[in-house]
Parts: structure tokens; sequence; C-alpha cells
């Protein structure tokens, strides 16, 4: 039987379903909010006492680390200070 792909990548599956873009952009939010809640553990930071050093509500902190909501991105970067990291964005 021969090693050759069969059918079409993931990728173009989702362009076929025309749900690449947002599949792509869930991807990308949730890698970010992983990234920021395991910096969030690395320094014992809490969401209250994130939410304090933002100036903002537990609540809105929630928002911030929910994948599915759009955040702005000065709000981001914010937070990403906070915790120690920056954000890079990069158009490839």
């Amino acid at each position: 039987m021969s090693k050759q792909n069969r059918g079409s990548s993931l990728d173009d599956f989702l362009k076929e379903e025309g749900s690449y873009d947002e599949d792509q952009a869930l991807a990308i939010k949730e890698v970010i909010v992983w990234q920021l809640t395991d910096a969030m553990q690395e320094k014992s930071l809490s969401k209250a006492r994130l939410a304090v050093l933002l100036g903002t509500s537990r609540s809105q902190v929630d928002r911030l680390l929910d994948p599915t909501r759009d955040v702005m991105l000065s709000t981001l970067q914010r937070a990403a200070t906070l915790v120690g990291r920056k954000v890079q964005i990069e158009l490839v």
C-alpha cells in the first residue's frame, strides 16, 4: 500500500466548508489564552489579582481568557506585560 496521502488536508477541508478563517482565528486565540494562563500560574497570579492590576473587573478577565470572545489588542498587551510576557504579531 502506498504511503501517499489520500484525500485533502484539514486546511483544504475547512476551506471547502467555508470555516477556515474562523477556525484558524479561534485556534490562535486558544493558544494565546493557554499561554496567558500558563504565565499567570508561573507568577502565582489569580484572575482576581490580574483584574486589580488591570484596573478592571474579574468578569472582564474571564472575557479576556475566553477564546470565543474578541479582545482588544491593547488589553491583551497590558495583561501580557503584567505576567512578564509580550505580544508579538506577524503577518505571513
